[in-house]
């Protein structure tokens, strides 16, 4: 006979303990240890006898080569690497009210014209779902609705409906009914999931699922999450920004460098077709704004980058960045210092990427440096500049790749005057090895 004994499992990464703690000594998470009852066999430790598996040799399966289907929506193609694959999980997570909900439905509509999609939704009521798609102007005649949190049920639903695509939003609300603890512990997203998961192989649905995200902005629940579907998309940027990126994190059947550019509209997330000039259609060229060629996947990308310098009022300098790492933000404002012979040390520095996007790649240093330095000496850059390139710690310019690319899309631009690294520099671009030469460059520029 099982019994039953108490403990208790971090929200944040699964960790089991006899006893409740106010710390995770796994994650270092506060407050996160939720109590749940766990079965205990009174069969635990006997032996048991186990009939053994027949492997099947690598060369010997048979592959079926199934075409992807178009979401209908390019930019979200475009991400997931040309479609969605049949029978593949997709777990999408952002910020509340980024547009997890809206890019979803918006999928489900356009789909449900030659596809049979299901749209379970723990978080709202038909109603709601019917009123937000008239909203947006979602024409989805052939969309099937369906409010519920039981997972066994909606498996039931999944195995028996025959659908092309299923949609859960989100697996905090779904719960199973073998498992004690409420809906959004670690026990039932990651049991809700891993019934999704086989129903999904099994009947060869793709299943779209939504996940929140924690205070620290990472997905909320337990880890094995991520490792149990086949693809993580992130839907990041400013809540009350008008662009936003979708990111592919995790891909199994493609690459994970891509990303779609939307912009919110009243009716649902509209793709960009050319995100450079809506980056840069209200720029203001002056003291402290570059122009950054970055690239997104394989999308070269321009941005505005903004520098603010200006003397601190405390006796320690203030350092924010919006878009950037910040310490990678302190790391070049060190470079600057010494190596291009500027005093930073008793200014305040504000960075922004504005567009409300984030530049992570090494690629975006140069602009930051650039953009610091006109600031400070209060130097007008010139309109129809660009630049790109990763700064060393000894205030060297370091090549980055896809040179040809930023150049062409900045060309496209009207961008003429370029500062790259030397090394790999093309011939209409000027080429700099150091730091120094390149805010020299800059302040005494005449373009």
């Amino acid at each position: 006979m099982a019994k039953t004994s108490p403990q208790f499992i971090c929200q944040s990464c699964g960790a089991k303990y006899p006893r409740w703690m106010g710390k995770c000594e796994q994650c270092g998470s506060w407050n996160s240890l939720v109590e749940e009852v766990a079965s205990i066999s009174s069969g635990v430790g006997k032996a048991r006898s186990t009939a053994a598996l027949v492997p099947v040799k690598l060369d010997e399966v048979e592959t079926k080569h199934l075409p992807r289907v178009s979401t209908g929506i390019g930019e979200v193609d475009q991400v997931l690497g040309g479609g969605i694959v049949p029978g593949s999980v997709m777990l999408l997570s952002g910020d509340p009210g980024i547009g997890k909900s809206t890019i979803v439905l918006q999928i489900a509509g356009l789909m449900a014209a030659t596809k049979r999609v299901l749209y379970v939704s723990g978080e709202e009521s038909q109603t709601q779902i019917k009123m937000r798609a008239e909203r947006m102007g979602v024409a989805a005649e052939g969309l099937e609705l369906l409010t519920e949190t039981n997972i066994d049920a909606i498996a039931a639903t999944i195995e028996h409906g025959a659908y092309d695509l299923v949609i859960i939003d989100s697996i905090q609300t779904m719960a199973v009914e073998v498992l004690t603890g409420s809906p959004g512990t670690v026990g039932q997203i990651t049991a809700s999931a891993q019934v999704l998961q086989t129903i999904a192989k099994r009947h060869n649905v793709s299943t779209m699922i939504i996940g929140h995200v924690t205070k620290e902005g990472t997905i909320a629940g337990p880890k094995i999450l991520e490792h149990l579907v086949d693809v993580v998309l992130y839907l990041e940027g400013d809540r009350y920004g008008s662009f936003k990126a979708l990111r592919g994190i995790k891909n199994r059947f493609g690459s994970t460098s891509e990303v779609g550019i939307f912009e919110m509209s009243e009716v649902g997330l509209v793709p960009v077709e050319n995100p450079s000039e809506a980056l840069l259609a209200e720029r203001q060229p002056g003291a402290g704004s570059v122009v950054l060629a970055t690239l997104e996947g394989t999308r070269p990308l321009l941005v505005e980058v903004q520098a603010l310098v200006s003397s601190t009022a405390f006796g320690y300098p203030k350092r924010t960045a919006v878009g950037f790492d910040l310490n990678r933000l302190n790391l070049l404002v060190a470079v600057l210092t010494k190596r291009a012979g500027l005093n930073l040390s008793s200014s305040d520095i504000y960075v922004n990427v504005v567009g409300g996007l984030r530049v992570t790649e090494p690629a975006a240093d140069l602009a930051i440096i650039l953009s610091i330095a006109s600031a400070f000496k209060d130097a007008l850059i010139p309109k129809n500049l660009v630049t790109f390139g990763e700064v060393g710690l000894s205030g060297e310019v370091r090549s980055v790749t896809q040179v040809g690319k930023r150049l062409e899309e900045a060309a496209r631009m009207g961008l003429s005057f370029a500062i790259t690294p030397k090394r790999g520099a093309a011939d209409n671009a000027h080429g700099v090895s150091t730091v120094a030469e390149a805010v020299k460059l800059i302040i005494s520029s005449k373009h």
